[in-house]
């Protein structure tokens, strides 16, 4: 039964051994940085939601402030009885103020939440870069499988270290 056995011929090639280690290391470093990758573009997209809802939010509030400054206006300009229209307008007056002051507020919290957005589009494009760096030094080790030449083994290292090195700064980002 020896005659199918199957040896790999290289098997007792050191450098081989540690090619294939470095694949393998190389493979579990990509598939964290894909996963980051992925988890940082789903923030962008819910910040980019929340933004959105935000500013939708904000036109409703300055809506209904232009519907009280119009309403004023009406009331100012038919100026019936000073008495009866007086309580209306306080009314209409005090909603637009109130209105106004919302709509600032939530100004606020729309600008800071696309702010998120985009420093989170901006740590997802690092991961990316990174991955790709990762994904073609994987490429090229493995490429020494096929053409035993040892400088794939070494153009994929270098390839991987700069992606790791731009996933890493998207984390610090």
């Amino acid at each position: 039964m020896a005659e199918i056995e199957v040896k790999p011929e290289h098997a007792a090639d050191p450098y081989t051994r540690r090619v294939g280690i470095g694949v393998g290391l190389i493979g579990v470093i990509l598939s964290i940085v894909t996963i980051a990758s992925h988890r940082t573009h789903t923030q962008a997209v819910i910040h980019r939601t929340e933004a959105n809802d935000a500013w939708a939010y904000y036109q409703a509030k300055k809506i209904r402030e232009y519907t009280s400054d119009v309403g004023l206006t009406l009331l100012d300009s038919l100026g019936t009885d000073a008495a009866r229209s007086a309580a209306a307008s306080q009314k209409l007056s005090a909603a637009r103020t109130k209105y106004a002051s919302d709509a600032e507020k939530i100004q606020d919290d729309a600008h800071a939440k696309d702010q998120q957005t985009e420093l989170e589009e901006h740590r997802a494009l690092w991961f990316d870069i990174g991955e790709g760096f990762l994904e073609l030094g994987l490429v090229l080790c493995s490429l020494f499988f096929l053409a035993r030449n040892s400088l794939f083994p070494i153009l994929g290292v270098l390839s991987s270290s700069l992606g790791a090195g731009l996933a890493v700064w998207g984390w610090f980002l």
